[in-house]
């Protein structure tokens, strides 16, 4: 049974994760916001967050800072910072506060500390919730589909499991502005980087497959942001030839607007596999995480999702590679 909406006048939504985890929560986010057309819906997340609150504005109206806690790793933990947050939301008066941050185990003992009027959101063995409107985290299912499966079970009703990424007219002047010699569609993005070594496919592979892309005609364009300056590097010297090299360079807007334009995006299993999902641009994906039915694009016709953690091997990737570039025109007659 879904809360009455007269009841539901501002809401908080818990995902202070990274680009892709917010991407892929956005059908769940898109159903909220068509059931509670009237509400303020907010955003809790990192830092860099905010601008995603700005490009998803018909979604969000505001941001705030969730800061570290004890456990979560994605920021340091200040109690200062913490005890000023809870009050903020305490003094917010949130209607309903929805936990998107994971299976519970460590934020579902926070909630209660905002004093809102109701919470929902996921539980496990370890932090049982009793609540009807918090469900068993369900294991061993794309991401996307783990929250809309919470939408529903708050009587929410579905409005696509399909992912947006917005672009405005500021993404496609800040590309631009770079004068680069790109034609749409005849230049492939390869994105070496990914939050954590542990998830990068090596570079000289990389090196090997942007080679073969442009001898294949194909301008080779690589992306990445200020932090991967040395696994791009590290990319260009394997290379024989000369991409256009964009580390840095580039806001998270005109990465966006690059993709959507490009032939196809390489990549690692990281926040642009999910920007090639929304913008409907052909990937291939390798995922070195162990979890590609979780992070794994949807339409699987379009995106190549190959499991590194269990075999990386050049040659598979190399094929891959290959048949799709042989789907253009030009590379056919070839």
């Amino acid at each position: 049974m879904m809360l009455p909406k007269e009841e539901i006048k501002k809401i908080a939504i818990l995902r202070a994760l990274q680009l892709g985890d917010l991407l892929c929560a956005v059908p769940a986010i898109r159903a909220l916001r068509h059931a509670y057309p009237a509400a303020r819906i907010v955003l809790l997340g990192l830092p860099w967050a905010k601008s995603v609150t700005t490009r998803f504005a018909m979604y969000f109206d505001d941001f705030i800072h969730f800061p570290g806690y004890e456990g979560l790793p994605e920021q340091p933990y200040d109690a200062l910072s913490w005890k000023t947050f809870v009050q903020l939301m305490k003094d917010a008066h949130f209607d309903l506060v929805i936990q998107l941050q994971g299976n519970g185990t460590i934020v579902n003992q926070l909630l209660n500390q905002f004093g809102a009027r109701y919470t929902a959101g996921f539980y496990n063995d370890d932090c049982y919730t009793k609540s009807a409107l918090f469900l068993r985290y369900p294991d061993r299912i794309p991401e996307p589909e783990r929250h809309l499966q919470l939408m529903q079970h708050l009587g929410i009703e579905l409005k696509g499991i399909h992912l947006e990424f917005p672009l405005y007219k500021q993404d496609e002047k800040d590309i631009s502005d770079l004068l680069l010699p790109l034609a749409p569609g005849r230049y492939i993005c390869v994105h070496p980087g990914s939050r954590g070594a542990w998830r990068q496919w090596p570079p000289a592979y990389f090196a090997a497959l942007a080679d073969y892309c442009t001898e294949q005609e194909f301008t080779v364009v690589i992306t990445g942001t200020k932090d991967e300056t040395g696994i791009t590097g590290e990319m260009i010297k394997y290379m024989k030839h000369q991409p256009i090299d964009l580390t840095g360079k580039t806001s998270l807007g005109a990465v966006g607007w690059l993709i959507k334009n490009a032939y196809a995006l390489i990549a690692n299993c990281t926040g642009v596999s999910h920007i090639a999902a929304a913008t409907g641009t052909r990937s291939i994906i390798i995922s070195m995480d162990g979890e590609p039915e979780r992070w794994a694009p949807h339409n699987r016709a379009l995106h190549k999702v190959i499991d590194g953690s269990k075999e990386a091997r050049f040659e598979e990737m190399l094929l891959e590679t290959a048949s799709m570039l042989y789907q253009t025109p030009a590379t056919a007659a070839r």
